[in-house]
């Protein structure tokens, strides 16, 4: 296929409806901003996500499993190392418990530096009388409640893309540096062991995991896979100017990639199969990812499927359920059934947090951290039940000390909220209670292999 075939494509989601976009004031400021986007370097390269590719398709066959998460939505203000830090020492805690408790390789996928945008149900928001923008994320406008920082400003995409950067340069120097060193997990953990349950609990592990070292060294093996991890980023693809002004045609295979992250999702409210967002994504080579709710059908799976990856590419398309505690074990064994008897190869991923959120009497949205539980154990029933591959997690937490979610270990109740209730968006799990759903995956995983 010819280059401008392939540049056709990659626009043929513009004479489609794109839902969830912001209202731009000017049209050639958002153009201007596009072209300057697509003159900066790529944050990731294409062999990276076909190496992300092979991997996913690793979870797909049931040889691996996937650990995702990061922040409902990141700030400009978070790209800093010390909160990039925390993130990814959470990330990397939850994956060591994952890999020695439950003995399955983890493919690591960072919900960071690129999670800037996120859909809302109302375009507007109204307070005391005053209706502005509502708030969509860094990438588009402000947290702040007025005229000025809610207007839609196709600028801040620029700043998007550099924080991604920032964001994604850490990242890297942590995980290749020595940080993510596995002899370093107690390291990880000194801050919070002693007045966690959950890092008592990971103390002990980690204890475990450097005898289970030393011995090995003492026998002569000390592989590279123990000094430094693979660690991959990911976002919503969602604000498609921003997606298509940072897709490249790689010179290598001659091959569109979408380079602002190495796996991009669409989310429940815009994956329409005749909709600009499955438009877009069917054209760029990177592995993608798809929301399905409680409402999608077995059909509705069945022809993102066709859509998304018709010449059934292992590791290509995986498909991220959120359908809440109450009616996961319902709603998802239909459409487990229908695409296991298709034969087609998809990575199965539970995203536990987006079905279980409700509001306080304080007015605080939050979650059950037993709901996430619980979700996550229908999930693995549910799997287990059909003889399928339970592929991963998809969570959002964060590596502070955050009161958003109630329950786990320090027994987080709905008075607690207000003490550090910080997420830009939906509430976040902490440290402690990712570690406390960390182990309970591994203990699921085991009983169902």
């Amino acid at each position: 296929m010819s280059n401008s075939a392939v540049i056709g494509d990659l626009d043929a989601w513009r004479a489609l409806p794109a839902l969830q976009q912001p209202d731009w004031d000017d049209p050639a400021e958002v153009g201007e901003v596009a072209a300057e986007l697509a003159a900066q370097p790529p944050l990731v390269f294409a062999g990276e996500c076909d190496q992300l590719k092979a991997q996913l398709a690793d979870v797909a066959r049931g040889e691996a499993f996937v650990l995702q998460g990061g922040d409902c939505a990141e700030t400009f203000e978070g790209s800093n190392a010390d909160a990039v830090k925390n993130k990814l020492k959470t990330l990397l805690q939850m994956a060591v418990v994952l890999t020695y408790a439950a003995s399955v390789p983890v493919v690591k996928i960072g919900r960071m530096a690129g999670q800037y945008a996120k859909p809302r149900s109302k375009p507007v928001e109204t307070r005391g009388g005053v209706e502005l923008p509502a708030y969509r994320g860094d990438a588009v406008n402000g947290f702040a409640f007025d005229a000025a920082s809610r207007r839609n400003d196709p600028h801040r995409l620029l700043k998007a893309y550099h924080c991604s950067a920032v964001t994604l340069n850490l990242c890297r120097a942590f995980t290749k540096g020595g940080y993510a060193d596995l002899r370093q997990v107690h390291a990880w953990n000194q801050d919070f062991v002693a007045q966690s349950p959950a890092g008592r609990r990971y103390e002990q592990l980690a204890g475990e995991i450097d005898r289970a070292l030393t011995f090995m060294k003492a026998c002569g093996a000390n592989p590279d896979e123990f000094h430094g991890v693979e660690f991959y980023s990911s976002h919503e693809a969602l604000l498609l100017e921003y997606e298509r002004a940072l897709t490249r045609i790689d010179h290598l295979s001659g091959l569109p990639y979408d380079v602002s992250a190495h796996f991009l999702w669409i989310g429940e409210r815009t994956r329409q199969l005749d909709g600009a967002h499955v438009e877009f994504l069917r054209h760029i080579r990177n592995p993608i990812g798809v929301k399905l709710g409680p409402t999608t059908s077995a059909d509705d799976a069945l022809a993102l499927m066709e859509r998304l990856n018709p010449e059934r590419e292992p590791g290509r398309l995986t498909f991220i359920t959120r359908m809440g505690a109450d009616r996961i074990r319902d709603a998802l064994p239909p459409l487990i059934e229908k695409v296991h008897q298709s034969g087609a190869p998809v990575a199965w991923i539970c995203d536990p947090m987006h079905g279980n959120t409700f509001e306080a009497p304080s007015g605080h949205k939050t979650r059950r951290l037993d709901d996430v539980l619980d979700e996550v154990a229908g999930f693995f029933e549910v799997h287990r039940a059909l003889g399928t591959h339970p592929g991963g997690i998809h969570i959002e937490f964060t590596g502070d000390d955050v009161t958003e979610c109630v329950g786990g270990g320090q027994g987080l109740a709905e008075a607690d909220l207000h003490q550090r209730y910080e997420t830009a968006c939906d509430p976040r799990l902490n440290r402690g209670q990712s570690l406390d759903l960390a182990f309970m995956v591994a203990e699921l995983y085991r009983k169902s292999v």
